[in-house]
């Protein structure tokens, strides 16, 4: 296994992760990177079958587990009942209970509002130049979220701000600083939380979040604290990734030269199949091994974390012909970005939706885009997004 030294903080590393995704996949299904101190795979076919491998899993192994320091305790009490974070039985329970009520039909059934909010917020887009992330990357997923679990869209910036302060706990280099902000907004995030649902309970109404309350499985329901992670774990994950997946592609779209003629109704989904696997949002996951384990050549004993590189298995070119090309009409090939398994993002089908709608009528509304001004990714890997895209039209 070959070691690699790489700084996830590196700029150049920041701006473009894929030239070292590609050199430490030619080193084998696996590789150790440094920085980390963690095995790592970059492999399309290792990643898919440890993301369904029950030997593997987000929980931390007891007997390794670290004591939560004081300071982050609000934090980490809102992670103790989140699915993402749980192995069944507790994961299977939280996730069929939220699948009771975060149904496809649900999620079909917002098409029209988000071709409504769409056509909305490019009506009030500025003349000139300006950033398309602020004034319609993030307040698109971010109010559909909001509407379909029934909190007041007015609060979008509030959402905003508390999503991205906790998702800073997940961030290469984090700070005394960014960790004080995460339990700011946790905290405030699960005390405005509490007042909705408790609201909620006395009133219902036609939103998620009265259908999470009445879901029930075996006689059991989900607990208020439960509720409250789960209503938190949906609002940041139901635009968090989205907000970089329409930033993303729109990116690459005008990079590449493509655009409307990618996007009509016989090619968008492959288009934007073609964008989640090209530059996807989120680019490592973990996994911890739950006993000794043989994979691809590699033993893993119980208590190792392995990670996955998202952003590397989907240009792996053992499955994707010129993976490093944007070739919008390529068959259609399962990627990594929602991960896998029972993991396996239920929002899933909400961002597809909300990247099929929204994209095809942007670049037919303004026929005209392009970038005002290079691109520039965040520094918040493991994520993967821009600070801002600056276009005309």
């Amino acid at each position: 296994m070959i070691h690699l030294d790489q700084s996830p903080k590196d700029a150049a590393f920041v701006q473009n992760p894929y030239p070292f995704y590609d050199r430490a996949r030619a080193g084998g299904s696996f590789f150790f990177w440094n920085d980390y101190k963690m095995v790592c795979t970059g492999s399309a076919t290792v990643t898919n079958a440890i993301f369904r491998d029950r030997r593997f899993g987000r929980e931390v192994p007891p007997e390794i587990a670290q004591p939560i320091p004081a300071h982050l305790a609000p934090f980490y009490a809102v992670e103790a009942h989140s699915m993402l974070e749980l192995e069944p039985p507790r994961h299977t329970r939280l996730r069929g209970l939220v699948l009771r009520a975060f149904t496809s039909r649900r999620i079909a059934e917002l098409a029209p509002e988000i071709t409504q909010l769409t056509q909305d917020l490019i009506d009030r887009l500025p003349s000139g130049e300006f950033d398309l992330l602020t004034h319609f990357g993030q307040p698109l997923p971010v109010t559909i979220i909001a509407r379909l679990l029934g909190v007041p869209e007015e609060m979008g910036p509030d959402l905003l701000r508390w999503s991205n302060a906790m998702v800073g706990m997940y961030q290469a280099g984090r700070t005394p600083a960014m960790e004080q902000a995460a339990v700011q907004a946790s905290t405030d995030f699960v005390a405005f939380m509490r007042r909705y649902v408790e609201e909620r309970r006395a009133k219902p109404a036609d939103d998620l979040i009265t259908s999470l309350i009445a879901a029930e499985a075996e006689g059991e329901r989900l607990s208020t604290d439960e509720l409250i992670t789960t209503c938190i774990l949906l609002l940041n994950a139901g635009h968090e990734a989205t907000v970089h997946s329409i930033g993303n592609g729109v990116k690459t779209l005008l990079e590449t030269g493509h655009g409307a003629a990618d996007l009509t109704p016989d090619r968008v989904d492959g288009t934007v199949e073609e964008i989640l696997r090209y530059d996807p949002p989120l680019h490592m996951f973990t996994r911890w091994a739950y006993e000794t384990i043989e994979i691809a050549g590699h033993t893993f004993q119980r208590g190792d974390q392995v990670a996955l590189l998202l952003g590397a298995a989907n240009r792996d070119p053992s499955q994707w012909d010129r993976p490093n090309d944007f070739i919008t009409d390529r068959p259609v090939k399962v990627h990594t970005s929602f991960g896998g398994g029972l993991h396996f993002c239920v929002g899933a089908p909400l961002a597809r939706l909300e990247l099929q709608i929204a994209l095809p009528i942007l670049f037919d509304r303004l026929p005209g885009l392009h970038l005002a001004a290079a691109p520039e990714y965040n520094d918040v890997y493991h994520f993967h997004g821009l600070k801002g895209l600056r276009v005309s039209r």
